[in-house]
């Protein structure tokens, strides 16, 4: 079941995205650590109601945070669309104890059917450069590779900013 974050969720989403770093730095991609994503912003995200969350048999599994708001960083990106009713995603996540098994898609089937009923014109996001696995999944969603942002203090690689046009 996806659900909107409650009160006490943004710890149990925290310890998620920690199993999911350690997951993938042993794997050799180092898009999140220790200090991201953190508890403040996903408490900042509950306090936004743009937190959800994926349980199964009533464990918090998975999260992913749907906002309506665009970030600065993504002005410098060629948009496919007008920048004025568009979703971002950010943070999507699943336990490495259950990858493999459908649920990110899930969450962003639940994302992308509720951005597009509240009329949204697309729906963005960005993803490391040196996660593949993502790479795949959103282009096989038909996600279009626009271009990259930079964040430094998190690595000197890129992140692909990427688009799905409704």
């Amino acid at each position: 079941m996806i659900r909107r974050a409650i009160e006490g969720d943004p710890q149990k989403v925290v310890a998620t995205t920690q199993a999911c770093a350690r997951h993938m730095i042993a794997e050799g991609i180092f898009q999140w650590n220790e200090h991201y994503p953190s508890l403040s912003a996903f408490e900042r995200d509950l306090v936004n109601q743009e937190l959800y969350v994926l349980e199964v048999d009533k464990a918090v599994i998975g999260a992913i945070v749907i906002s309506t708001r665009m970030d600065d960083f993504y002005q410098a990106i060629e948009w496919l669309t007008p920048s004025t009713k568009n979703g971002y995603l950010h943070r999507l996540c699943v336990h490495p104890s259950f990858q493999g098994k459908g649920y990110a898609r899930k969450l962003l089937d639940f994302a992308e059917d509720k951005l597009r009923n509240q009329g949204c014109l697309s729906v963005r996001l960005d993803t490391f450069s040196k996660n593949v696995r993502n790479q795949k999944l959103y282009e096989a969603r038909g996600y279009q590779r626009l271009g990259d942002v930079y964040f430094e203090q998190k690595s000197e690689h890129p992140f692909h900013c990427y688009e799905l046009v409704f």
